[in-house]
């Protein structure tokens, strides 16, 4: 009898045990580019509006890293962390990830469906469908390369759910200007007034690293439109922000960016990620 007890006992704890935190993994293939591996971290909780953040990585196309590096951030702000890998094979290049893969190598328009931007929002519907969530919308935040991914998205998929966005040390930019030919400027970007619109309209906070100023760092682009742009990341970043507020001001628009610095960090997503949870959550 006392075995049954205790067998009974143990089974009935088996059946309520809460969700173990976990670092995990999936292949994505419910979109029509190429699968692509997911990264996760899954807190201690898992409620079924727990807020959903997506990380974009680097040049290195480093996703195991950077879920690593988020994985204790998800764990102590019970958020559902979401990396997505966008590989060189599949995705080349600058072209391939940072703008979108909207052309190919000969710069002829490739269809939306198969534009990287295009892989975000059914990777959040797969989330929610694997992990029982109700969340309605999901948070994005990029570092380097990935804010170059991040900030163009914000232009490019104006219909995302996106709570929050948080584009941070971008190396170049998409800047407001109409006679600077795309991808450094309007022309020829593909972009309509109600786009940038919608895009200024967004909870968007550019983050800075106040010491991401070398103007020689190893991964940062010196051609002469980017070096227009400004001679480091801190001072292009800066440039960006202050010429969309100044752009929505002239169309008498309401703009919802803020800018925001990190003292004491350079070019270093380990150490801005802690910076970045306050504007990625409620």
């Amino acid at each position: 009898m006392t075995l049954l007890i205790a067998l009974g006992l143990l089974l009935a704890g088996l059946t309520t045990a809460p969700v173990i935190a976990d670092k995990g993994q999936f292949t994505f293939d419910g979109w029509q580019g190429p699968p692509m591996r997911v990264f996760t971290s899954r807190p201690d909780s898992l409620e079924p509006d727990m807020p959903v953040v997506f990380v974009m990585h680097g040049v290195r196309r480093n996703a195991d890293e950077y879920r690593d590096q988020w994985h204790e951030l998800a764990l102590e702000h019970d958020f559902f962390l979401v990396v997505p890998e966008f590989t060189e094979a599949d995705f080349p290049g600058s072209r391939g990830y940072n703008l979108g893969f909207r052309e190919d190598e000969q710069g002829r328009p490739r269809p939306r469906k198969l534009w990287s931007y295009s892989a975000i929002e059914p990777i959040f519907d797969e989330v929610r469908r694997r992990e029982g969530l109700g969340t309605k919308r999901y948070a994005l935040y990029g570092h380097s390369a990935g804010s170059q991914f991040v900030h163009r998205f914000i232009y490019y998929v104006p219909d995302a759910r996106v709570s929050r966005i948080v584009p941070a040390n971008a190396g170049w930019y998409l800047m407001p200007e109409a006679d600077v030919p795309a991808p450094y400027g309007l022309e020829d970007a593909g972009l309509t007034a109600e786009m940038l619109v919608s895009a200024w309209r967004k909870p968007v906070t550019v983050l800075l690293g106040e010491l991401d100023t070398d103007p020689r760092h190893r991964h940062l682009r010196r051609a002469p439109q980017a070096m227009a742009q400004g001679a480091h990341r801190f001072a292009r970043g800066q440039r960006f922000f202050a010429l969309n507020r100044d752009a929505a001001e002239q169309k008498g628009v309401p703009f919802g960016w803020r800018l925001a610095t990190v003292p004491g960090v350079g070019h270093e997503n380990r150490r801005m990620a802690p910076a970045a949870v306050p504007y990625l959550l409620d």
